[in-house]
């Protein structure tokens, strides 16, 4: 079993930052690729970032690329969504997630999500 634990994220005006942090306990999760998904009300799951268990193979959709930044530090289990010009339509629950398929949307294991809201 793994837990995954996100902090981070809440009300933050456009064109500012913010950062989301996800804590992995149980089994060990730095074997393993992870990713964060967001989810806005109407809209369809995003997979917005992924990072393999080395690091060495990162993924961004379009949509955030040059303004999001994915990383991991394994020792501490946890991984990283670093979101600059954050934009009104960045808004929605992000859910870490272990094991991120881009195909299906789908993971093995999700965190329980953050809300990041960005006002304009």
């Amino acid at each position: 079993q793994v837990q995954l634990v996100e902090s981070g994220g809440g009300l933050v005006q456009a064109g500012g930052s913010a950062r989301l942090s996800c804590a992995a306990s149980g089994r060990t999760a730095s074997s393993y690729g992870m990713g964060w998904f967001r989810q806005a009300p109407g809209k369809e799951r995003e997979l917005v970032a992924a990072i393999s268990w080395s690091g060495g193979y990162i993924y961004y959709a379009d949509s955030v690329k040059g303004r999001f930044t994915i990383s991991r530090d394994n020792a501490k289990n946890t991984v990283y969504l670093q979101m600059n010009s954050l934009k009104p339509e960045d808004t929605a629950v992000y859910y870490c997630a272990l094991e991120p398929n881009r195909r299906t949307l789908t993971a093995s294991y999700w965190g329980q999500g953050t809300q990041v809201t960005v006002s304009s």
